[in-house]
């Protein structure tokens, strides 16, 4: 066994795991694809999930700014796409004059991990099929009572069969304050062989009136545990 080969061994615990000797291990050691984030900058608003949230700036006298409803970043690793929402005029009353409505909208961000070019191998995710940790954190905005989805789904090598999905749509319990970073996470495992890459999406609402407000995330996460796991 060479000497890069017994170093990713030793280094993940890879101990029975199919390491075939074609491999540029030296590579793949480099590129320590296991038990790191595979997310290209997870945290874009420069927030931690260990530091308390700011809680947001209200001016006594509000000054009315133009609508927008993208909120601010740097979103540099993402696509990211904007869908403004209709008014919801629900529950209000026939004649009922209104001053001012709130109009929400949805920020969606996503990015697609290719799992090879990080330095995993076929045989690894096609045999030993490692744990694939996904971890979100966002925030208890109170905007509404959905402000947040998540869908992340394991492709196959033409990054549209899909082999593997997982969606979380939480609904947020509006009775009683609360401002916290809210966790969402989830592990695959035995979920078959062909996958190749990891599509990670998720939405977060933002309302404007009179003021913009938004809904923060951090800590995004994609990560491939050396942990065997069987169907």
């Amino acid at each position: 066994m060479s000497e890069w080969k017994q170093r990713c061994e030793s280094e993940w615990s890879l101990q029975g795991a199919p390491m075939p000797d074609g491999l540029d291990w030296k590579s793949v050691f480099d590129a320590s694809p296991l038990g790191r984030n595979l997310l290209k900058n997870p945290s874009p608003h420069g927030l931690s999930k260990d530091t308390p949230l700011p809680e947001p700036d209200l001016p006594e006298f509000p000054t009315r700014g133009r609508p927008r409803f993208q909120p601010d970043g740097d979103f540099s690793g993402w696509t990211t796409s904007l869908e403004v929402l209709p008014y919801d005029t629900s529950g209000i009353p026939e004649g009922a004059v209104v001053c001012e409505l709130p109009q929400c909208s949805w920020f969606t961000m996503e990015q697609v991990v290719d799992l090879k070019a990080e330095g995993l191998w076929e045989e690894l995710l096609d045999e030993f099929q490692p744990e694939i940790l996904i971890q979100d954190w966002y925030e208890e905005s109170q905007l509404h009572a959905s402000i947040y989805q998540l869908q992340v789904k394991l492709l196959g090598a033409d990054k549209s069969t899909v082999i593997s999905e997982h969606s979380v749509n939480p609904s947020e319990d509006l009775s009683n304050y609360s401002h916290n970073w809210k966790e969402v996470s989830h592990v695959f495992s035995g979920y078959g062989p062909g996958v190749r890459y990891v599509h990670f999406q998720h939405r977060l609402k933002s309302q404007f009136m009179v003021m913009f407000y938004t809904t923060l995330f951090t800590g995004s996460s994609v990560m491939v545990r050396p942990t065997k796991t069987s169907s």
